[in-house]
């Protein structure tokens, strides 16, 4: 199982549906959680792996995305080809319409010249002298009516004419219009073809940049340990210290550490996929020995860099948890995770996930903490704030940058055991991070 993968789309489900996540990782869903790698899904719940496609799968989703991008293509050069060809001077309806416009001009030149007609004739009857005879004023009479008659007819041909343009105009402008939208269609289709390729190929490539990248190896080389005070005022800074260890007998390459803390939601609050988890998130500062600056965690810059830890060395951190002036009294959780990576190309998570309990002291020291069952705190050995213990760097670094936004998630009185699922993302560690660097330009 690779862990690496299995946390990269736990962190997906949350950050679009924060209580999915706690469905889909049910490896920090205990109060004392014991090493991920160790964890399995309960047996009624997927295994998130299986959800995890192969390379070959991947491989066959792009060409199947390839296909259907090229088949859309294909689709809008033809539709936009049909929609050209009503504009070329041999189609059928351009050479419909330029026949009846040729027949309406023929028809306007006969009515013109019925009519011409028509007024001489008219002309002539009042311009017989009065000396004409019967037969002459007949005549007369008799040349109006035909010229009437002429005009008459031209007169409807012109009708016909002009209604047979309107109908050959009409029917191209239809055909255009047709043309047009299948044009469109076949845009969005093309469109449409086009994400799916790009979204294909950037699984692809995530998958052989981060998944087939790293080996199956689950250890337990890091180990990570949380201490500290199990009260915290209001208002007040309060300094805890994380200590990350290297039990392993080789040393490990790039080393990771990842801290937050956040609030325990109240008994009775309503956690469904429109709380607001930012609001439980406690603000959180480092410094080391070699870090004397407080340096604040934030989802940008989430984490602290230790690099080389050699053999049996250790690092030390002090954290420092400011809860808001105003919180009332409360729960609260503190979170500390490791990672590391090594030069090899293979790359393994620390899988030692750790959590601290503790009150939360309204800032009028006579408000008392509400009584809550809690799990007992995870034993942590005494930590010593000297700085690095046999590293092979010197000292940790500042925060790594890394884009984009992780949804924080809890439990409340039916779930009581879910904030650690909720630290997991909360703390916006670089085992949930590392699946997203990518898409912000950062090296993982």
């Amino acid at each position: 199982m690779k862990i690496r993968r299995i946390l990269a789309t736990a962190v997906a489900a949350a950050v679009t549906t924060p209580v999915v996540f706690l469905s889909a990782a049910p490896a920090f869903a205990d109060a004392k959680p014991s090493s991920a790698p160790s964890q399995k899904p309960a047996t009624t719940q997927d295994d998130p792996d299986e959800d995890m496609p192969s390379l070959e799968e991947l491989k066959a989703a792009v060409a199947e995305a390839q296909k259907a991008y090229d088949e859309a293509v294909i689709d809008l050069d033809k539709a936009t080809a049909d929609l050209k060809a009503l504009d070329e001077a041999d189609n059928a309806l351009v050479v419909a319409v330029a026949d009846a416009q040729k027949a309406v001009e023929d028809a306007a030149a006969k009515k013109t010249a019925a009519d011409a007609a028509l007024e001489a004739a008219e002309d002539a009857v009042t311009k017989l002298p009065e000396t004409a005879t019967d037969e002459e004023k007949a005549a007369a009479a008799a040349a109006v009516t035909a010229a009437q008659t002429a005009a008459d007819a031209a007169t409807a041909a012109k009708s016909a004419a002009d209604a047979k343009l309107t109908e050959a105009t009409a029917a191209l402008a239809t055909a255009k219009a047709k043309a047009q939208h299948v044009v469109d269609l076949a845009q969005k289709v093309k469109d449409a073809a086009s994400k799916k390729l790009d979204d294909a190929k950037e699984e692809l490539a995530f998958y052989e940049e981060i998944g087939e990248g790293c080996t199956d190896t689950e250890d337990s080389a890091l180990k990570v340990a949380v201490s500290g005070p199990k009260k915290v005022t209001a208002g007040e800074p309060t300094v805890f210290s994380m200590r990350v260890t290297n039990t392993s007998d080789h040393t490990l390459n790039l080393v990771n550490a990842f801290a937050n803390a956040a609030r325990l939601p109240e008994p009775g609050d309503v956690i469904d996929d429109e709380t607001d988890f930012s609001k439980l998130l406690i603000p959180v500062e480092w410094s080391s020995a070699d870090v004397l600056e407080w340096d604040p965690i934030t989802e940008k810059h989430d984490s602290i860099e230790i690099g080389e830890l050699a053999e049996g060395a250790s690092y030390d951190v002090k954290l420092r948890l400011t809860v808001d002036a105003k919180a009332t009294a409360g729960r609260g959780m503190l979170f500390g995770y490791g990672e590391y990576e090594t030069n090899d190309d293979s790359c393994d998570l620390g899988g030692d996930f750790k959590q601290l309990n503790f009150d939360i002291l309204a800032a009028d020291k006579g408000d008392k903490p509400k009584p809550t069952e809690t799990a007992t705190p995870t034993p942590a050995p005494t930590v010593t704030t000297g700085g690095n213990t046999n590293t092979t760097q010197q000292g940790g670094t500042s925060n790594t940058s890394v884009n984009g936004t992780l949804a924080a998630t809890g439990a409340n009185d039916t779930l009581p055991l879910g904030l650690a699922a909720a630290g997991a993302v909360a703390l916006g560690t670089g085992a949930l991070v590392v699946a997203r660097r990518r898409k912000a330009g950062a090296q993982a």
